[in-house]
Protein backbone atom coordinates (compact mmCIF):
# COMPACT_ATOMS: atom_id res chain seq x y z
CA UNK A 1 0.00 0.00 0.00
CA UNK A 2 1.30 3.42 -1.03
CA UNK A 3 0.49 6.72 0.62
CA UNK A 4 1.17 10.22 -0.70
CA UNK A 5 0.80 13.20 1.62
CA UNK A 6 1.02 16.74 0.24
CA UNK A 7 1.68 19.96 2.09
CA UNK A 8 2.69 23.56 1.41
CA UNK A 9 -0.40 25.02 -0.17
CA UNK A 10 -1.76 28.39 0.80
CA UNK A 11 -2.56 31.93 -0.29
CA UNK A 12 0.05 33.88 -2.24
CA UNK A 13 0.01 37.10 -4.25
CA UNK A 14 0.55 37.14 -8.02
CA UNK A 15 4.26 37.02 -8.76
CA UNK A 16 4.98 35.25 -5.51
CA UNK A 17 6.44 31.82 -4.82
CA UNK A 18 5.38 28.68 -3.03
CA UNK A 19 6.91 25.25 -2.51
CA UNK A 20 4.79 22.12 -2.33
CA UNK A 21 5.99 18.90 -0.73
CA UNK A 22 4.83 15.31 -1.07
CA UNK A 23 6.02 12.51 1.19
CA UNK A 24 5.70 8.98 -0.19
CA UNK A 25 5.43 5.94 2.07
CA UNK A 26 4.68 2.26 1.71
CA UNK A 27 5.83 -0.02 -1.09
CA UNK A 28 6.96 2.25 -3.92
CA UNK A 29 9.58 0.12 -5.71
CA UNK A 30 7.19 -0.75 -8.55
CA UNK A 31 6.71 2.93 -9.43
CA UNK A 32 9.27 4.96 -11.34
CA UNK A 33 7.62 8.34 -11.72
CA UNK A 34 6.20 10.82 -9.24
CA UNK A 35 4.83 14.29 -9.79
CA UNK A 36 1.93 16.69 -9.67
CA UNK A 37 -1.49 17.24 -11.18
CA UNK A 38 -3.81 20.14 -10.44
CA UNK A 39 -7.50 20.90 -10.71
CA UNK A 40 -8.73 24.48 -10.95
CA UNK A 41 -12.27 25.47 -9.98
CA UNK A 42 -14.72 24.38 -12.67
CA UNK A 43 -12.03 22.66 -14.74
CA UNK A 44 -10.78 19.13 -15.28
CA UNK A 45 -7.68 17.80 -13.57
CA UNK A 46 -4.53 18.44 -15.60
CA UNK A 47 -0.95 17.27 -15.40
CA UNK A 48 1.66 19.74 -14.18
CA UNK A 49 5.04 18.07 -13.78
CA UNK A 50 6.75 14.77 -13.03
CA UNK A 51 10.20 13.34 -12.43
CA UNK A 52 11.55 9.89 -13.21
CA UNK A 53 13.59 7.86 -10.73
CA UNK A 54 15.30 5.78 -13.42
CA UNK A 55 17.02 8.59 -15.31
CA UNK A 56 16.04 11.79 -13.51
CA UNK A 57 14.22 13.18 -16.51
CA UNK A 58 11.50 15.75 -15.93
CA UNK A 59 8.32 16.82 -17.64
CA UNK A 60 6.56 20.18 -17.43
CA UNK A 61 3.26 21.28 -18.85
CA UNK A 62 3.69 24.21 -21.23
CA UNK A 63 1.79 26.58 -18.98
CA UNK A 64 4.32 26.20 -16.14
CA UNK A 65 7.59 25.88 -18.05
CA UNK A 66 10.19 28.33 -16.81
CA UNK A 67 8.24 29.04 -13.63
CA UNK A 68 7.92 25.69 -11.85
CA UNK A 69 10.67 23.26 -10.91
CA UNK A 70 10.31 19.69 -9.66
CA UNK A 71 12.91 17.95 -7.51
CA UNK A 72 13.32 15.00 -5.14
CA UNK A 73 15.04 14.31 -1.84
CA UNK A 74 15.53 10.56 -1.88
CA UNK A 75 16.70 10.43 1.74
CA UNK A 76 13.38 11.92 2.83
CA UNK A 77 11.23 10.10 0.25
CA UNK A 78 9.91 13.50 -0.73
CA UNK A 79 9.17 15.25 -4.00
CA UNK A 80 8.92 19.04 -4.24
CA UNK A 81 7.32 21.49 -6.62
CA UNK A 82 8.88 24.94 -6.47
CA UNK A 83 6.43 27.42 -7.97
CA UNK A 84 7.68 30.87 -8.91
CA UNK A 85 6.08 33.83 -10.67
CA UNK A 86 2.67 32.54 -9.71
CA UNK A 87 -0.36 33.70 -11.66
CA UNK A 88 -4.04 33.73 -10.73
CA UNK A 89 -4.61 30.95 -13.25
CA UNK A 90 -2.33 28.72 -11.17
CA UNK A 91 -5.03 28.65 -8.51
CA UNK A 92 -6.00 25.00 -8.05
CA UNK A 93 -5.92 22.00 -5.80
CA UNK A 94 -2.56 20.37 -6.41
CA UNK A 95 -2.34 16.58 -6.18
CA UNK A 96 0.74 14.44 -5.77
CA UNK A 97 0.62 11.39 -8.04
CA UNK A 98 2.60 8.18 -8.59
CA UNK A 99 2.86 6.14 -11.79
CA UNK A 100 4.83 3.16 -13.11
CA UNK A 101 6.64 5.35 -15.64
CA UNK A 102 6.56 8.77 -17.26
CA UNK A 103 4.29 7.68 -20.10
CA UNK A 104 1.74 6.41 -17.62
CA UNK A 105 1.92 9.64 -15.65
CA UNK A 106 1.48 11.88 -18.68
CA UNK A 107 -1.27 9.61 -19.97
CA UNK A 108 -3.12 9.93 -16.65
CA UNK A 109 -2.59 6.23 -15.80
CA UNK A 110 -1.84 7.18 -12.23
CA UNK A 111 -1.53 4.44 -9.61
CA UNK A 112 -1.83 6.53 -6.45
CA UNK A 113 -3.04 10.00 -5.52
CA UNK A 114 -2.48 12.26 -2.58
CA UNK A 115 -5.31 14.10 -0.89
CA UNK A 116 -4.49 17.45 -2.49
CA UNK A 117 -3.33 20.82 -1.22
CA UNK A 118 -4.99 24.10 -2.20
CA UNK A 119 -2.97 26.87 -3.83
CA UNK A 120 -4.70 30.24 -4.18
CA UNK A 121 -3.02 33.05 -6.12
CA UNK A 122 -4.81 36.32 -5.49
CA UNK A 123 -4.16 39.91 -4.49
Amino acid sequence: QVQLVESGGGLVQPGGSLRLSCVASGFTLDYDTIGWYRQAPGKERERVSCISSSDGSTYYEDSVKGRFSISKDNAKNTVYLQMNSLKPEDTAVYYCALAVDALAFVGTAVSAWGQGTLVTVSS
